[in-house]
């Protein structure tokens, strides 16, 4: 779990640097987004899903992993992560294989905390 902690870690330490300066911008930003997923018309899951597509079409390791750590807490079974993977390579071409490689180690590791 080495992996996912390591992220989280990172992501957590360095938000709060970035939210500590006080930029309103920023804070309304990160307010937004955290925002965008909650429930509503659709359910926070298929939002998440949502995010995770958008995030390995447009090849950012970072967001892929902050959105299948999201879909693991809301119980997303290993297919529907797959057919995500499936939809994010056909929209995004053989591009997205290198980040669908690294998406499914780290969706290993977090099966292995369950």
């Amino acid at each position: 779990m080495t992996l996912v902690k390591e992220f989280n870690d990172y992501r957590e330490k360095m938000n709060e640097k970035i939210l500590e300066q006080d930029n309103l911008v920023l804070k309304r930003f990160f307010s937004l987004d955290g925002a965008a997923y909650k429930e509503g018309a659709l359910p926070s899951k298929t939002k998440e899903l949502l995010g995770l597509v958008a995030s390995m079409v447009l090849r950012c390791d970072d967001c892929i992993k902050y959105h299948l750590g999201k879909c693991f807490d809301l119980e997303t079974t290993t297919e529907e992560i797959f057919e995500v993977f499936s939809i994010a390579n056909l929209v995004g071409g053989s591009i997205c294989i290198p980040h669908t490689r690294r998406a499914a180690e780290y969706w290993e590791e977090l099966k292995k905390s369950e």
